[in-house]
């Protein structure tokens, strides 16, 4: 069997961590890209890029402040699923984490994001949001129909 050279293999990849926190009512919080940056205008779960030497749990709590002001202790973030899409620049790979517990209320840093919102899972389907993120929110809606 020969192999071939396979082009997707040639992109970058991108390690970014997300969050899917969850209130006490049992909604999620997701941010509105802002409309300047890649994908703009489309609603995301709050996280970041992973730097170099940087863990998952590490790079969330960062992101979470930066973006939100909320202090997150890296053993409130629960692993729940992982997203693996390949963009036409580069091929990101996301884990998604669960978190219910934090300090702070979330506060709109407009560099990060041009507005948050707190929705049920199923609700989720109605905002436009990148690929690699439609998967982690059927997920999420198993989740909340379990």
């Amino acid at each position: 069997m020969q192999m071939r050279d396979n082009p997707a293999s040639t992109r970058p990849l991108l390690l970014v961590a997300a969050a899917a926190l969850i209130d006490t009512e049992g909604r999620v919080l997701i941010s509105q890209r802002p409309q300047h940056k890649a994908l703009g205008g489309l609603w995301e779960f709050p996280g970041g890029k992973v730097e170099p030497g940087e863990s998952p749990e590490a790079a969330l709590v960062r992101e979470l402040k930066e973006e939100l002001d909320l202090t997150v202790e890296p053993d409130c973030l629960d692993p729940f699923a992982f997203a693996s899409h390949a963009y036409p620049d580069f091929h990101l790979l996301m884990p998604l984490y669960l978190a219910t517990k934090w300090q702070g209320e979330p506060k709109l840093n407009t560099d990060a994001a041009q507005a948050i919102a707190w929705v049920r899972a199923r609700e989720l389907r109605d905002y436009p949001m990148p690929p690699a993120d439609v998967v982690l929110v059927e997920r999420l809606i198993a989740r909340e129909a379990a």
